[in-house]
């Protein structure tokens, strides 16, 4: 308008550059590609347990699953499924159907339940140690209720450790700001394209952003088990820890054939660690001879085969490498 002070004239908005629409069009088709393949092998997880005390019906629940093999196995968490007197799945096109539970493992989340359908859409399963922190994911779950619902963000934080629901902690799990709420508990974490890279699990509450998934790589160690065995037959020596680069010289020093091993954070009371003489801090880098690289390396030596038998850890405590004798022992069946 003429006259009007240059000072309260709208500035106009700056036109967006032909490279940053074409960028926002294929991060837009990247998602929603990923959406149409993995959404119709997404369930909801209907469950009841029984009224303790009496008869009749007890308390109700519900979460997310996914098809992970065509004959019908689907993935959840194990809070999700543990205990439950009856599940039905539901899927996008609207089918319900009776699920068995055929295997859950509280110390990592996992679940797997069984319906009785042949030829279903599943998703596969991808490679986690692949993952990049910044890495585009995408979670697709039943948040309170609201059936197939789409978030995605990135992956914020990669090595992190979370206390599940049997008070042990879960290791190597993975860190997202992709929105998740009550519901989306055992849905896939996918990346762009299409492989799930993560079982979601927990939010932290009143926090926002901050989620985490059970890394696949962990899921794949332990589906075997579930499905055959109904648990996991697991040795334990009672640590928590994290991956972490080991430092160069240590690496020379000690003539370690690996740049990687697992910092322990926490040493369980009286536990064979503990009385091994392991401490917060020691870096593994061993066991009964094998490389420890990471988290998953220690998980794949600790089988059911170790318990009960001595064995040698090996670890760097500051500037000195330590061979300890240890003896596993079974993880307590729930």
């Amino acid at each position: 308008m003429e006259g009007e002070p240059t000072s309260l004239r709208p500035s106009p908005l700056p036109a967006t550059s032909p490279d940053d629409t074409e960028l926002l069009d294929a991060y837009s088709r990247a998602v929603s590609g990923v959406v149409e393949r993995a959404a119709p092998a997404v369930v909801s997880v209907e469950v009841q347990h029984r009224r303790r005390g009496g008869p009749g019906r007890g308390a109700q629940g519900h979460g997310s699953g996914f098809v992970f093999t065509p004959d019908g196995f689907i993935l959840t968490n194990s809070h999700v499924a543990h205990g439950a007197s009856k599940t039905d799945v539901a899927f996008a096109d609207g089918r319900r159907l009776r699920a068995e539970l055929v295997g859950d493992d509280p110390d990592t989340d996992l679940a797997v339940l069984r319906v009785d359908a042949s030829s279903l859409l599943a998703v596969p399963l991808g490679d986690s140690g692949a993952l990049r922190v910044g890495q585009v994911v995408i979670a697709i779950g039943n948040p309170l209720g609201f059936q197939s619902t789409v978030t995605a963000g990135v992956v914020s934080a990669l090595g992190r450790s979370f206390r599940s629901v049997s008070g042990r902690l879960i290791d190597n799990v993975i860190q997202t700001d992709a929105a998740l709420n009550p519901g989306n508990s055992g849905g896939p974490l996918l990346d762009s394209r299409g492989n799930v890279i993560g079982v979601n699990t927990a939010v932290i509450l009143p926090a926002q952003g901050i989620c985490f998934a059970v890394a696949v790589n962990t899921v794949k160690l332990l589906v075997g088990q579930l499905i055959a065995h109904g648990h996991v037959r697991r040795a334990r020596i009672g640590v928590g820890g994290q991956n972490v680069s080991l430092p160069r010289l240590a690496v020379g020093a000690h003539r370690l054939i690996q740049p990687s091993g697992v910092l322990i954070t926490t040493v369980e009371s009286t536990s064979p660690a503990d009385r091994a003489g392991l401490q917060a801090g020691d870096i593994i880098v061993a066991f009964d001879g094998q490389p420890v690289h990471s988290i998953d390396d220690l998980h794949r030596l600790l089988t059911g085969e170790r318990i009960g038998t001595v064995t040698t850890i090996t670890a760097v405590r500051k500037a000195e490498r330590l061979e300890l004798p240890i003896t596993a022992t079974e993880t307590e069946k729930r």
